[in-house]
């Protein structure tokens, strides 16, 4: 096995919350989360109408609330161009906070996890103040720190509405005691410029995402041609490592997966699986490296894995990864701890 980075078992980042167990991005997952064991909480962030940064995947909330059952929000529903892709629904930048706590949230893929939507209907839309309290309190009760991982939704579009993301973002977190390289907390984005531009004001680990495809959507605003490719290779990583402190990556891109689904292998006999250099070349930039998004169903695992996430947690984490997202925090957790 590759040691990681930090020499410390991974860490395990609740992606959404324990959102394989219960509707994403709501308090009930988040605690479920850590009731299972997650080092970190991830809350996706979006603005509402006035300003108050609140955890939904997407800003259109159509697929995650039961925004379309309200009649006197029937007008609202509008057509936008949101990072190059047009959009149909109800946004979130629309809606004071208020009115977004009348919604209720929603099972975002019923056909996958249908035992979710027993809780369709009963749980509010979360802040960040909100996500920030229940870690600073469960934190207190079992004597165990739990960070928050926020993802800065579609900031280049957030700034052009007036709604910048990233100077409420510091605010509440200054205000609520994260400080310093070593806090409990990593700030994720997509985009490039807007971690560049966090880099100067604040001292809080950054994280820049890796698709496995495109590119970021900054760099198509401003006419930049480089992708997510270029990103990540060693000479881009450097330049990564210059603003940010974390690469958080689709998993594709450590081990890429064929035509038919299964895991790229070399060799006519062994037929070993072959990861890429991305692990050996982020680290030795200087940056960790957390791979996303870790689920138990078949739908989303390798052929290889069918039946057997267990098996996906054993190569990734032999591959030397410093963290994982993960919707199932338990399975993450004890696998972590089974290779340490």
């Amino acid at each position: 096995m590759v040691k990681n980075f930090t020499g410390k078992p991974p860490i395990i980042i609740a992606h959404r919350g324990a959102s394989g167990y219960r509707p994403e991005h709501t308090l009930a997952a988040y605690e479920l989360a850590i009731a299972l064991g997650a080092d970190y909480i991830e809350p996706d962030l979006v603005s509402t109408k006035d300003g108050v940064l609140i955890a939904r995947h997407e800003n259109e909330i159509s697929e995650t609330t039961d925004v379309a059952s309200y009649a006197e929000y029937a007008h609202r529903q509008t057509t936008k161009i949101i990072d190059g892709e047009s959009k149909t629904g109800w946004f979130t930048e629309d809606f004071t906070l208020a009115e977004l706590k009348r919604l209720r949230a929603k099972e975002r893929i019923p056909q996958v996890r249908s035992q979710n939507t027993a809780y369709d209907g009963l749980l509010e839309i979360p802040t960040l103040q909100e996500i920030i309290d229940l870690a600073k309190t469960k934190s207190a009760e079992i004597n165990r720190a739990i960070g928050i991982y926020p993802e800065t939704k579609h900031p280049t579009y957030f700034k052009s509405i007036g709604l910048a993301l990233e100077a409420p973002l510091l605010t509440t977190l200054t205000a609520n005691g994260y400080q310093g390289a070593n806090a409990p907390v990593f700030i994720q984005s997509f985009e490039v410029s807007n971690l560049q531009d966090l880099s100067t004001k604040t001292d809080l680990p950054l994280v820049q995402l890796l698709n496995n495809s495109g590119k970021p959507d900054d760099f198509i605003v401003s006419g930049n041609e480089r992708t997510y490719a270029d990103l990540a290779t060693a000479s881009g990583l450097r330049e990564i490592a210059k603003y940010a402190q974390a690469i958080g990556v689709h998993k594709n891109l450590l081990v890429p997966r064929d035509s038919s689904g299964k895991l790229r292998r070399r060799g006519a006999v062994c037929r070993q699986i072959s990861p890429t250099s991305l692990v050996t070349d982020a680290h030795a930039a200087g940056l960790l490296v957390h791979v996303w998004t870790f689920r138990n169903e078949d739908c989303f695992l390798p052929l290889d894995f069918q039946g057997n996430p267990q098996g996906e947690y054993e190569l990734f984490f032999s591959l030397g990864v410093d963290g994982v997202f993960s919707d199932y925090p338990d399975t993450a957790g004890f696998y972590s701890t089974v290779q340490w």
